[in-house]
């Protein structure tokens, strides 16, 4: 190695430029967090070099064992976190280390802007080194890849870039393998050279960390100061609720309490261990299209890959540990996709989740409703895209109806009307709009209970052929609707005024609308308003229709317009053929605004109904 070293300057990316002026400008109360995130990075290395030894056994021929070092040294005003995993070789760092490639990545920049105390976003967005610039104004970080002889130092002040050079001599001798982080800690973080400050983080965070972490004070010997133990494999019984705690914020990179944990071992044709949390928040990257699952897959304990789609996508909230005992410890990434052995562990653990998440609901639904509340738009894509686990998925959901909140289907068709073969819906996209919705006037009548559905997911999935207990779902605004074998509520609301000719009043209408809508009817969905939009049976609902004419992903139908013949302004249509023209299309571009539509040409609109408006006073007036 020279002994004279010549560094290179070059740029941060933009969007990490950005977070570390966030992150230095920045005062964040849980700034402790930057140490969990080292030691989390240090882990993460030595995972790395135990799976790349399976096949490579020279890249730990030196016999070291593997562990992560911190040493804390008051008179240099320095921490250092040291691992001797896989290491970074000189574009490793550059490309690590220089740039944030991850989707998400704005959105997180975003929400840190936002936020009082960033602190607890930092892990989930996979920015966790560049904590570290909370407490110190330099970092130098020494690595040499294992396997090779090269070894380089990556400096930085977090200001617009980052020098990368040869290490010296004496940091060559001393890195031989792996990566040592140094921090220049700030004036106001000298707290954390203190080593009882040291023990507490570790405790906190990384207790369960699967490696030593050796805590070097200024006299003495290193000392392990965590229990390194793989906590999954250990009995239930001697767990304790804090235990499990622990080890769901040091495996997820969390804050919260987990709302639900699953600990069991499966024997059989296949042995294998799980330890899986479902979190009480929502992580902000939740709906990310790059976002992957959060199961880690371990064989014997070493670590083998965190993205080998151990559940399925509507289960990405889940995190965790599955350990097994069977899977060949050479298993490629590639040979993840199409393992059966790991598809019937796929299998077998998504069933038992379900299962456990239906117990929760039962015996705690306080602790159900959080989870329901924080992931149910989520979960409710499993109705569309796995139809083996359809209906306890739909017996698993909760909905806002017009009968109260969270409610679950075996309430509702526990609580049908006289009559009524069906389980009636609407879907929109704000509650309040849907509340007010004139589809719903004939359903209330009757005392009918309708579920209100607004999350975007609930446009996709319930065009699937669905039923509960032997009751089809059914849409207010799709095809047609007959209430009239329900009793009414009230039996004088049948003593409404006489209704307009139909044959001769939808004639009118359909000649002034034109080809502006599909078809004119007489509605059985209406009591007090005057019209409606819906779609025709065999075609789409029309929040969908709205959702994918969005996404370019096909044109919108012409709707079907319902009239209520006992409305005074339909009754009029017949009566003063000469605004008919402008009734009809009063008609159809209020039902589009209720439906949160614009009409189709607002400036026509606005005339014509001052024009209405005018007549209306002028006939008054005289």
């Amino acid at each position: 190695m020279p002994t004279e070293t010549v560094a290179e300057h070059k740029p941060f990316q933009a969007e990490v430029a950005e977070l570390l002026h966030l992150m230095v400008h920045s005062v964040y109360s849980e700034t402790e967090i930057f140490l969990r995130e080292l030691i989390s990075n240090a882990s993460d290395a030595l995972d790395k070099l135990r799976y790349e030894a399976i096949a490579a056994p020279d890249l730990t021929a030196d016999g070291e064992p593997p562990r992560i070092r911190i040493v804390p040294d008051k008179k240099a005003g320095t921490l250092a976190v040291i691992d001797n995993g896989i290491g970074m070789d000189r574009q490793e760092l550059i490309d690590n280390l220089g740039t944030i490639a991850r989707s998400g990545t704005k959105s997180f920049l975003s929400r840190l802007t936002e936020a009082k105390d960033g602190a607890g976003l930092i892990g989930q967005f996979g920015v966790g080194f560049y904590a570290a610039f909370m407490v110190a104004d330099r970092i130098a970080v020494t690595s040499r890849r294992a396997g090779t002889t090269e070894v380089w130092t990556w400096s930085s002040s977090g200001g617009n870039g980052f020098d990368i050079a040869p290490a010296s001599d004496e940091d060559a001798r001393r890195v031989t393998r792996g990566t040592e982080i140094v921090l220049h800690l700030k004036s106001d973080a000298t707290k954390y050279l203190e080593a009882y400050e040291i023990e507490r983080i570790v405790g906190a965070y990384s207790d369960n960390i699967q490696f030593p972490i050796e805590l070097k004070p200024e006299q003495g010997e290193p000392r392990q100061i965590n229990s390194a133990s793989a906590l999954w494999q250990r009995p239930k019984s001697e767990l304790k609720p804090e235990d499990y705690t622990q080890a769901y914020r040091s495996i997820a990179g969390a804050f919260d309490d987990p709302a639900m944990t699953l600990h069991y071992r499966a024997e059989g044709r296949q042995s294998y261990v799980v330890l899986l949390f479902a979190p009480s928040t929502k992580p902000f990257d939740l709906f990310e299209p790059m976002r992957k699952g959060r199961v880690k897959l371990y064989v014997r304990r070493v670590f083998i890959a965190d993205d080998a789609d151990l559940l399925p996508a509507y289960l990405r909230f889940i995190c965790g540990v599955i350990d097994s005992e069977d899977l060949p410890l050479n298993l490629s990434r590639e040979m993840l996709q199409n393992n059966p052995q790991l598809a019937q562990i796929r299998k077998a653990v998504t069933g038992r989740l379900i299962s456990e998440l239906e117990n929760l609901s039962e015996k705690e639904p306080e602790n159900f409703a959080r989870i329901w509340d924080a992931f149910g738009a989520v979960i409710k894509e499993g109705i569309w895209e796995d139809f083996e686990r359809r209906e306890k998925l739909l017996a698993l959901s909760r909905f806002t109806t017009t009968s109260g909140d969270k409610r679950s289907l075996k309430q509702y068709v526990g609580n049908l009307k006289p009559n009524q073969t069906e389980i009636y819906y609407l879907v929109g996209d704000s509650l309040e709009r849907l509340k007010s919705n004139p589809k719903l006037e004939s359903a209330t009548a009757r005392g009918v209970e309708v579920l209100l559905l607004t999350d975007p997911v609930d446009a996709f999935w319930t065009s699937a052929p669905l039923d509960f207990g032997g009751k089809p779902l059914k849409s207010l605004s799709q095809g047609d609707i007959d209430f009239g074998l329900i009793p009414l509520l009230d039996d004088n609301a049948n003593k409404q005024s006489p209704a307009a000719d139909e044959a001769v009043t939808i004639a009118v209408i359909k000649d002034a609308l034109g080809d502006k809508v599909s078809d004119v009817r007489a509605s059985q969905r209406l009591t007090t308003s005057a019209s409606c939009l819906v779609a025709g049976g065999a075609g789409r609902d029309r929040q969908l229709e709205r959702l994918l004419a969005q996404q370019n992903r096909g044109a919108a139908t012409k709707p079907i317009l319902e009239i209520n013949l006992r409305h005074p302004l339909v009754a009029a249509i017949t009566e003063q053929k000469h605004a008919a023209r402008d009734l009809s299309l009063l008609l159809l571009e209020q039902a589009q605004i209720l439906d949160g539509e614009l009409p189709e040409d607002p400036a026509a609109f606005t005339n014509r109904l001052n024009g209405l408006v005018l007549r209306a006073v002028s006939g008054q007036a005289g």
